[in-house]
């Protein structure tokens, strides 16, 4: 005899009520997990019991890694070598192009500053900067025999440079305008006040001196040289105006300048003549000059 058992325990549950009972109890769990701490532990001790099985999952893919990498490691570090040294030779060649954009830049600079500048004018190299803290020159790479002579005036592109104090027969000395010993005669671009700037034996700073606080003089103002000298062409940027202290208690003003050059980031520069420029070439003189018979004539 065939027993029948009853209609309810002959049916499982449906797969939707599986489904929202499985839900419910993640919801649940997850709320747990978020307001309290107790499924850390049980976190942990899962992911210890899962963590030979992951090893284990990724085994077939560290192998086959680790086998490429060795099949491959000749060939890449070879060619990791070869493009290292053609990066080193493109970087080289890259500052050498662009030393040479930022040498032509100032090359047409000068021609255009030498065009401007009735003297004659020669270009020369900066070939050493001499490391003395109380001094402020430098030397370049023309000398006597280039035609150059203590006393000439140096310029770049910017402004004025310094003086040629000193000069051998391949190189001369320039005495920069902020050693403390160097003055120059300027004159105010605005107003046309003459006075001397100095140096102050600090890198780009120069110092008006012995002018009173009342002077007519501005911060921003332009200072040119006044040429009153005879060493100095009038007209040559020299400085800017940066800074004016006026002081009650004291009877002059401290005027500090910035120099309107930029030696230190240029390497050509130019030397001016001091003797003054020909207006007419010696056949041209002799043209003009009247024989003694003519000038009986006349």
């Amino acid at each position: 005899m065939i027993e029948i058992s009853p209609r309810f325990f002959r049916h499982s549950p449906s797969l939707l009520a599986r489904t929202a009972f499985f839900v419910m109890l993640s919801l649940l769990l997850m709320a747990l997990d978020s307001r309290s701490k107790y499924l850390g532990g049980v976190r942990e001790i899962f992911s210890v019991i899962v963590y030979p099985l992951q090893k284990l999952a990724h085994m077939p893919m560290a192998m086959y890694d680790a086998t490429s990498e060795l099949f491959q490691h000749g060939e890449i570090a070879e060619e990791n070598a070869r493009l290292k040294q053609q990066h080193l030779v493109d970087k080289g060649q890259l500052l050498r192009l662009r030393a040479l954009e930022a040498e032509n830049t100032q090359l047409r600079k000068l021609l255009n500053t030498t065009q401007r500048i009735e003297n004659k004018a020669t270009v020369a190299e900066i070939l050493r900067v001499p490391h003395d803290p109380f001094n402020r020159k430098v030397l370049l790479d023309k000398g006597s025999m280039a035609g150059i002579e203590s006393g000439q005036v140096v310029v770049d592109d910017m402004g004025v440079v310094g003086q040629v104090t000193r000069n051998y027969p391949l190189a001369s000395e320039v005495t920069l305008l902020t050693d403390r010993d160097h003055s120059v005669p300027v004159q105010v671009v605005r107003n046309g006040l003459r006075s001397i700037i100095s140096g102050t034996g600090r890198e780009g700073v120069l110092e008006l001196r012995y002018m009173a606080i009342n002077t007519d003089i501005q911060e921003g103002d332009v200072l040119v040289t006044s040429g009153i000298d005879g060493i100095y062409p009038a007209g040559l940027p020299v400085a800017a105006v940066s800074q004016i202290e006026r002081n009650p208690n004291y009877i002059f003003a401290r005027i500090i300048c910035t120099p309107a050059s930029g030696v230190n980031q240029n390497r050509q520069l130019l030397i001016l003549s001091t003797r003054a420029p020909r207006t007419g070439t010696p056949a041209e003189a002799t043209k003009t000059k009247p024989r003694p018979q003519e000038a009986r004539r006349q």
